[in-house]
């Protein structure tokens, strides 16, 4: 059985822990990236296939578009190329050769394969799509366009994390176009609330809406938003971000279209994405010292039946019984796993199934199988009842809900509970040398100031929240006049 380090330990060591017993995934041979394993990626599964559905009642379709990308693309758009410079890993060969140094034999680029133009692993795709866009967009009636796709990309980070900053990471990519800013608007604050809806709904995880500064916006963006969640040690973490892109990638790719007036006009852009980061969002807001915690309607595997035995014969009855019960819920409820494993006492399976994070445990033995009932156990609060074979079909899914209403509710309290008004910068370090959270404050707009901030706390605004004070005030840090209150907090 792993060790779980506790959070008031080391909450860092503890996170890589929580990962590490649930088997979610490892580090790669290759620095900053990760191999997923089956059980943290039958979560990243289930956010696909939820987000997925919601895309395409919203109209959406998926395609694939390539993992190189000509250098030259990302020179066309000023801000993107800045904001993605540092980050990008270069392909300039496309053939190794032999060579022997010192006796050792070893593999070089083939100076004869340089590429006439480099290639950029994928970062992001919005110059790539929008190359293809200009081909495909001539009229107003080829709009709008909504497409998503699923992929992997590459930006090279320094400090690295599993699934919270890796140098690999999966995510889905929303690009659309449109024929007016208003459209472009609209899509941008609609995927936001689909992200949101998602993040409060579906992982109970509470989340700030808002718009980012300018000095925080996507690389070639108008207006980005985020939604914002609080972990449990009180550092925020960026869950989706939505960008209304403008006109800025249509103008660099010359992507225009023929409205019915016979007017050519540059059309409008958005894109919109969430990553695998989003599991360890999921990991950090839930879990506890002994292990991964889900909610309900994350979880692959919704509950587990943990068979009890003690010879032969008493082995076929309770297995048979589980095996019945999982069967007959299965539409219902969803995966039930039944746990055979044989010469392993049952309190170990408890354990490594709370490790796991598996919602409901049920436990089957000879004297329940008699009594006609099992004894089921949440993960989450160790709650512990039995329940008749014949009123399962009800209790199960009840607790599955009421499962999922505690982990938003405690989210939720949490966050309220480390959320303060701050306005001089003596309490506002203070707060932040000591436990953090975050601070609705006034701030004067000024980007420099912003920065400012930042160097000399590592704090940073969040958003500006979509439902905030905008009382003009004092700004906390410089004292000239302020655009109201806006989220400040330590993140990852």
């Amino acid at each position: 059985m792993a060790e779980i380090t506790k959070r008031s330990d080391d909450y860092s060591r503890w996170y890589q822990d929580v990962i590490q017993a649930a088997e979610l995934a490892e580090n790669s041979p290759v620095r900053g990236c990760m191999v997923i394993r089956p059980n943290g990626y039958a979560i990243w599964e289930n956010i696909q296939r939820t987000l997925d559905d919601r895309f395409k009642e919203l109209g959406h379709v998926n395609a694939y578009f390539p993992l190189l990308i000509p250098k030259s693309f990302l020179a066309k758009e000023a801000e993107h190329v800045e904001g993605f410079a540092k980050e990008c890993a270069i392909v300039t060969h496309h053939r190794l050769k032999q060579v022997t140094v010192n006796g050792k034999t070893t593999v070089v680029p083939d100076p004869e394969s340089k590429l006439e133009e480099e290639y950029v692993i994928r970062p992001t795709s919005e110059t790539v799509i929008w190359d293809q866009y200009r081909k495909w967009i001539q009229s107003y009636r080829d709009l709008p366009i909504l497409i998503n796709q699923w992929a992997n990309v590459m930006r090279w980070e320094m400090r690295t994390r599993m699934f919270l900053r890796t140098t690999e990471f999966l995510w889905q990519e929303g690009h659309t176009a449109h024929a007016t800013a208003e459209e472009g608007r609209a899509e941008t604050l609609q995927m936001l609330e689909v992200y949101r809806w998602f993040a409060e709904d579906i992982l109970a995880m509470p989340v700030v809406c808002g718009a980012k500064t300018a000095n925080e916006r996507f690389a070639g963006a108008v207006e980005t938003y985020s939604i914002e969640a609080m972990m449990q040690d009180r550092k925020a973490l960026q869950a989706g971000t939505s960008h209304d892109l403008g006109q800025n990638f249509a103008k660099a790719f010359d992507v225009t279209y023929q409205d019915a007036e016979g007017k050519v006009e540059h059309v409008w852009a958005t894109s919109w994405g969430m990553s695998t980061r989003i599991i360890g969002a999921l990991i950090m807001t839930h879990s506890d010292d002994n292990g991964l915690v889900l909610p309900p309607r994350i979880a692959r595997t919704k509950a587990v039946i943990v068979p009890i035995w003690k010879n032969d014969e008493e082995m076929a009855a309770v297995c048979a019984a589980a095996d019945r019960i999982a069967a007959d819920l299965k539409a219902s409820v969803g995966l039930i796993h039944v746990d055979k494993r044989d010469k392993m006492r049952p309190g170990w399976k408890y354990a490594e199934w709370e490790q796991k994070g598996v919602p409901v445990r049920l436990e089957l033995g000879p004297r329940d199988l008699a009594e006609g009932q099992v004894m089921m156990a949440a993960r989450h609060d160790r709650a512990k009842n039995p329940v008749k074979f014949a009123d399962l079909g009800t209790a199960l899914p009840a607790e599955l809900e009421r499962i999922q209403a505690d982990l938003f509710a405690a989210a939720v309290k949490r966050r309220e509970e480390a959320t303060v008004n701050v306005d001089t910068w003596d309490e506002f370090v203070k707060l932040y040398e000591g436990e953090g959270g975050f601070a609705h404050c006034h701030w004067c707009g000024d980007g420099d100031c912003e920065k400012a901030i930042q160097e000399k706390t590592k704090v940073t605004i969040r958003n500006l929240p979509f439902e905030r004070d905008e009382t003009v005030g004092t700004c906390v840090h410089c004292g000239e006049k302020s655009i109201g209150r806006v989220l400040f907090a330590q993140s990852y």
